[in-house]
């Protein structure tokens, strides 16, 4: 009988490039132990399984390419004008560390504005300390910041953009003091102050 072609090597030999597995696949109808995955390769699997939905759906989505903004630049042009840490937060919809803005303890009187375009955000009169570890206030300046919905990391908030260049800044949520009952989050690092 001739022997079958030899199987190239580095990959995943089927049966029959396996003679003697082959064999016993056929005579006892079980596969040999070495064709059974290990506990240690199924919890492998497994957690690719996992990770890789998560790792989309957590991925930091890019400011509102459906939008058309006043300010607009590349993505090159971008990452000259801002730091690395503003583009990340800006243009990638990230999220600074909490207590980490030097913004959260600006205390004087003056406006907060978007750190990529300078549009004027949010009157100093309305910040308010949440106790979250980012600065929080409960009313922007009129037409400052858009609303959409956004539904990474698997809730549903809404995300606070700027106006002029659709740079995110954070996510507003109904648990704010009076007058408005709003708390709008803001990534200290994506915004400037501007003092009165």
């Amino acid at each position: 009988m001739a022997r079958p072609p030899p199987c190239p090597r580095g990959h995943l030999a089927p049966a029959a490039c396996q003679p003697d597995k082959a064999f016993m696949v056929m005579t006892n109808g079980s596969a040999p132990p070495s064709a059974h995955p290990s506990r240690r390769r199924l919890l492998g699997w497994l957690g690719a399984g996992l990770a890789l939905p998560m790792a989309s759906a957590c991925r930091a989505r890019p400011a509102a390419p459906e939008e058309v903004f006043p300010v607009q630049h590349s993505e090159a042009e971008w990452r000259r004008l801002l730091t690395p840490e503003q583009f990340f937060i800006l243009r990638e919809a990230g999220t600074e560390r909490p207590f980490s803005s030097p913004l959260l303890n600006e205390h004087r009187k003056g406006t907060f504005a978007c750190a990529a375009d300078r549009q004027l955000l949010f009157s100093s009169t309305t910040k308010f300390d949440s106790g979250t570890g980012w600065p929080s206030f409960w009313k922007p300046l009129p037409n400052a910041v858009g609303l959409r919905s956004d539904s990474s990391f698997g809730m549903d908030r809404t995300e606070v953009y700027c106006r002029r260049c659709g740079g995110h800044l954070g996510h507003v949520f109904d648990d704010g003091p009076p007058p408005t009952g709003k708390r709008y989050c803001m990534n200290g690092k994506g915004m400037i102050f501007l003092p009165a």
